[in-house]
C-alpha cells in the first residue's frame, strides 16, 4: 500500500513515513489530501509524545509536481493560489503541533522537499553525497512556493540565503549544517531514524524546541531586517546587480529578491501569502513554462538515453586516443582522465604533447589550491594522461578521437595512418566543428564505426557534445559515443550529418545577423549591445572576433576544396565583410591582431576606429526591436529548418544544444520551445513582417504552418 504509513511506538513517538505512488514522493495530487489526513490523526492522537517524517523512496521528497505547474493558466491562476495556501496551511499544522517534530532526510530534499522538512522543528540528514539539499526553482523559472523564500531568510538572513535562492545552490547535509538548513547529519542510513528519535525524546517536553524561529517572540532575523543599516544600504546595489546580471529577462531571481525583502518588513503570515502570489505570478510565465520544459522533461529525456540505440549493450570506455594536444585534445584529455579514463594524448613532437599535458596539471593544482581535490587524486588523474608522438602508442585504444585542425585532407590522412590502431571493435571519432561526417569517413576502412564527437571550447566547462551521425554510421559507434560522453559527465546530443551540423550551423545565423545590421550602418556598440539584450551571452561581433574572422575565411576555402555549394547559405555579406576586414586592413580576429575590436593588454577592448568609417550609416532607421528579432529569429529560423531537413533528430536535442552548445538565451527554454509560448500563429506572422523588411531568410519554415494547422506544438 502507498501513502504516508503511521507507527506509533511504546514511547509515543509516530513515523509518519510517506511511500507515495510513483517512483518518487511529491507535491501531486496525492500529496495534500495525505498530508491533512495524517495530520489529522496526529492532531487526535492520545499519548502522542513526539513526531518523525521520513521517506521509504531514495529521494526523501522530490518538491512540486512540474506537470501541474506546466498547465496553470489565466483562468486557473486563483485555483492554483488557493491550493498552494492549503498546502502550506497543512505544513503550518505540522510544524505548530503541541510536540517536536523531527524530519529523517534519507535522500535528496530539493524544492518541496526542503520546505517539508523546514516544517519540522529538527531536521537530521544521512551525511552521503547523494543526499542534496537546497531550492533549485530558480533555475526552472520559478520560486520556493511552499515557505522556502521566507523560511531560508528567517534561518540564514537574506546575504546567506542569497546564493540558495537566486542561484538554486545545492549542498551535501554538511554544507547544509554549516548554512542553517538542518541542525545535524549521520553517518550511516541506519542511524538517521534512531538518531531522529533520540531528539524527539530528549525535546518531548522543552517548549522552546517545538517553536519554531518565526513563532519565537522577539526573534531577530540573522543581519538584520530591511531597517537595518547594512541592509538597507545593500539592498539597492543588489537590485542593480540582479538586474545586470539577468538583463531584465529572467523574472523569477527579481521575484525572488521582492519576496526576500518582503519577508524582512512584514510579519510572517503575510509573508507567506506574498509568496504564494509570487509563485502564481511565475507559474504563468512564459519563461517559467520554457524552463520546466526543457531544463526538466527534455533534459531528462535526454539524459536518460532516448537518443540511445535501446539493443545495444552499455559501451565503458577504457582507453581513449586523443590526436591533437592543442585546445580542443588539452581539453579532451582533461576530462577523460577526470573520469578515470586512461589517455594517450599524441601529437606531432612529445613537446608538444607534453605541454598539452601541462593543460591538465594547471586546472588540477587549481582544484588542490581550492580544496576540491587532494594531491594524492590529482596525481592518480594526471598519471592517467600519457603524452606522446608515438603512433605505437595509441595500441588498444577502444575509442580515438581526433581533434586536429578544421582540414579534411589532413583529417583523411591521420584516419588512414592511424586507424588500424583501435583495438577490435573501437570506433573513431571526429571532433569537428562544420565538416560533414560522411565525407571524412571516406578514408575510414570502416564507415560504420566512425562518427562525429563535436567538444565545445573550453572543454572542460562546456556541458555538451554534439554526436553527429554520419550516412554510414551504425549503432554501436552512437552507442560508444553517447555512452563516453555521460562517462565523462557531459550532456549528449544526437544530429545527423550536414554541413555545421546543427550548433556551427545555427550560431553562425547569429554571427551572420550581426554582420549584416553592421554591414547595413548599425552602430558595431549597439549591435553587440543588442544581442546580449535578447539573452545572448556575447554579442556576435564580439564572438566574431574570438571564433577569428581568420578562421571563417579558411573555412570557407575548405568547403570549396570539398566541391560544397555555399552560395545559398546566404553567406555573401558576411564574405563581403570577412574580405574587406582580413584582405583590405589585416584584421582576421583577436587571436590574428585584433578584428572588430582592438584589444589591450589589461584585457581591455574597444571597437577599432576605422569600423565607423568603414560601416556606420549614423541616419540608419532600424529600431532595437526589429534588431533584437533579427538576431533571435534568424538563429530559431534555422533551428527549425534543421528539424524539418531531418538533421535534428528532435526537438530535445534542438532545445537542449542550442542553450549548452551555442548559448541561445535561457529564458527561451531553447530556441524550437521558443516558439511554442511565443505562438505559433505570431510567430509566422512576425517572421513575414522581419522577411517583407529584411529578406526571405526570415520565412517561417512550412513545418510551423503544419503544426499549427495541427494545432499541435514543437514537442
Amino acid at each position: 500500500m502507498t501513502g504516508f504509513h503511521y507507527d506509533k511506538d511504546a514511547d509515543g513517538i509516530v513515523t509518519v513515513t510517506m511511500d507515495m505512488d510513483g517512483p518518487v514522493n511529491s507535491m501531486s495530487a496525492e500529496f495534500l489530501p495525505l498530508l491533512e489526513t495524517t495530520i489529522d490523526r496526529l492532531e487526535a492522537e492520545d499519548g502522542l509524545t513526539g513526531v518523525v517524517l521520513t521517506s521509504a523512496k531514495k529521494t526523501f521528497f522530490a518538491g512540486g509536481d512540474l506537470n501541474m505547474l506546466c498547465q496553470v493558466t489565466e483562468d486557473k491562476a486563483d485555483e492554483f493560489f488557493q491550493g498552494v495556501e492549503a498546502t502550506k496551511a497543512a505544513m503550518r499544522r505540522l510544524e505548530k503541533l503541541a510536540v517536536p517534530v523531527a524530519a529523517a532526510i534519507n535522500g535528496a530534499a530539493l524544492g518541496g522537499g526542503l520546505e517539508l522538512s523546514l516544517a519540522c522543528n529538527h531536521r537530521v540528514a544521512w551525511s552521503d553525497k547523494s543526499v542534496q539539499l537546497g531550492f533549485p526553482e530558480v533555475t526552472l523559472g520559478l520560486l520556493p512556493g511552499g515557505g522556502g523564500v521566507v523560511k531560508a531568510i528567517y534561518l540564514m538572513g537574506l546575504m546567506a540565503s542569497n546564493e540558495y535562492l537566486l542561484e538554486g545552490k545545492r549542498v551535501v547535509p554538511a554544507k547544509a549544517q554549516q548554512a542553517g538548513l538542518i541542525d545535524a547529519t549521520v553517518d550511516s542510513l541506519d542511524e538517521l531514524l534512531p538518531a531522529a528519535k533520540a531528539w524527539v525524546t530528549a525535546h518531548k517536553d522543552d517548549e522552546a524546541a517545538m517553536t519554531q524561529p518565526w513563532d519565537t517572540k522577539g526573534y531577530k532575523i540573522p543581519g538584520g531586517n530591511a531597517n537595518s543599516p547594512g541592509v538597507a544600504q545593500m539592498l539597492p546595489a543588489a537590485a542593480a546587480m540582479l538586474q545586470q546580471k539577468t538583463r531584465g529577462l529572467l523574472p523569477a531571481p527579481a521575484k525572488i529578491l521582492d519576496i526576500a525583502v518582503a519577508a524582512m518588513r512584514v510579519d510572517f503570515e503575510t509573508a507567506m501569502r506574498i509568496e504564494s502570489r509570487g509563485l502564481t505570478y511565475l507559474a504563468l510565465t512564459p519563461q517559467a513554462k520554457n524552463m520546466i520544459n526543457t531544463f526538466f522533461f527534455q533534459m531528462n529525456q535526454i539524459n536518460g538515453g532516448a537518443s540511445r540505440p535501446k539493443d545495444v549493450p552499455p559501451q565503458k570506455t577504457q582507453k581513449v586516443g586523443v590526436l591533437g594536444a592543442g585546445m580542443m585534445g588539452q581539453g579532451i584529455a582533461y576530462v577523460s582522465a577526470m573520469a578515470g579514463i586512461e589517455v594517450i594524448l599524441k601529437d606531432i613532437s612529445q613537446e608538444a604533447a607534453d605541454k598539452g599535458k601541462a593543460y591538465s596539471e594547471k586546472l588540477l593544482a587549481k582544484r588542490v589550491e581550492r580544496g576540491r581535490m587532494t594531491e594524492e587524486k590529482a596525481k592518480a588523474v594526471l598519471d592517467l594522461i600519457v603524452p606522446t608522438a608515438a603512433n605505437e602508442d595509441l595500441q588498444g585504444c577502444d575509442l580515438i578521437i581526433e581533434a586536429v585542425f578544421e582540414n579534411i585532407k589532413l583529417k583523411h590522412q591521420i584516419t588512414g595512418e592511424l586507424e588500424g590502431y583501435l583495438a577490435e571493435g573501437g570506433i573513431w571519432g571526429s571532433n569537428t566543428s562544420t565538416l560533414p561526417i560522411t565525407q571524412l569517413a571516406e578514408a575510414s576502412r570502416d564507415a560504420n564505426n566512425f562518427i562525429g564527437v563535436h567538444f565545445f571550447s573550453p572543454v572542460d566547462k562546456m556541458p555538451l557534445v554534439e554526436i553527429i551521425m554520419g550516412e554510414k554510421t551504425g549503432d554501436l559507434a552512437l552507442a560508444k559515443a553517447f555512452d563516453y560522453a555521460l562517462q565523462i559527465r557531459k550532456t549528449p546530443i544526437v544530429v545527423n550529418d550536414s554541413l555545421g551540423f546543427f550548433t556551427s550551423r545555427t550560431f553562425g545565423t547569429f554571427i551572420d545577423e550581426g554582420v549584416r545590421l553592421l554591414s547595413e550602418g548599425m552602430h558595431p556598440v549597439r549591435i553587440d549591445n543588442l544581442g546580449k539584450a535578447v539573452g545572448m551571452p556575447v554579442g556576435p561581433l564580439a564572438v566574431y572576433d574570438e571564433v577569428s574572422l581568420e578562421l571563417s575565411r579558411k573555412a570557407q576555402e575548405t568547403w570549396e576544396e570539398m566541391g560544397i555549394d555555399t552560395s545559398g547559405r546566404d553567406a555573401a555579406v558576411a564574405r563581403d565583410v570577412v574580405n574587406t576586414m582580413i584582405g583590405e586592413h589585416g584584421r582576421g580576429g583577436r587571436h590574428h591582431g585584433g578584428g572588430f575590436y582592438e584589444y589591450a593588454e589589461d584585457g581591455s577592448k574597444a571597437i577599432w576606429p576605422p569600423l565607423l568609417d568603414i560601416y556606420y550609416k549614423p541616419d540608419l532607421d532600424i529600431s532595437d526591436q526589429d534588431a533584437k528579432d533579427r538576431m533571435l529569429f534568424r538563429q530559431v529560423i534555422e533551428a527549425l529548418r534543421c528539424l524539418e531537413e531531418g538533421v535534428l533528430r528532435t526537438v530535445a536535442d534542438g532545445n537542449i544544444g542550442s542553450i549548452m552548445g551555442i548559448g541561445a538565451p535561457v529564458w527561451t527554454g531553447g530556441l524550437i520551445q521558443f516558439v511554442n509560448t511565443y505562438g505559433l500563429e505570431r510567430f509566422i506572422n512576425r517572421c513575414d513582417e522581419l522577411a517583407g523588411h529584411y529578406g526571405e531568410r526570415f520565412k517561417a519554415p512550412n513545418c510551423v504552418s503544419e503544426k499549427c494547422a495541427a494545432g499541435e506544438l514543437f514537442t
